[in-house]
């Protein structure tokens, strides 16, 4: 792969490790490997498969589902402030934490 082309693209374990989803990278692999990351609404299991800016990441964890759509790919694992410009979240409010509910206590 050329200098350029590695530039737009980036392994979906790598940039899941680079955007701080997980602590290691055998982890994301891992994740991805059990099926638990969609690309687009897609569901993958190949922890090499390339990612872009735009694409969106539906991502189950424990309790948790996260959405995250894609703004940059990062070429390091940097500090947590760095690691939340690389996307943009999606992700739905959790039950029970609706903000149109006052606080009646």
């Amino acid at each position: 792969m050329d200098q350029a082309g590695s530039q737009d693209r980036l392994r979906i374990d790598k940039w899941l490790w680079h955007a701080r989803v997980t602590k290691t990278r055998s982890l994301a692999a891992r994740l991805v490997a059990d099926g638990h990351v969609r690309l687009n609404g897609t569901r993958t299991d190949t922890p090499a498969k390339a990612v872009k800016p735009g694409d969106v990441l539906t991502i189950a964890l424990e309790h948790t589902v996260r959405v995250y759509r894609i703004l940059a790919l990062g070429e390091r694992r940097g500090p947590a402030s760095e690691a939340q410009g690389l996307y943009e979240d999606l992700s739905p409010d959790p039950p029970g934490k609706s903000k149109a509910m006052p606080d009646m206590g």
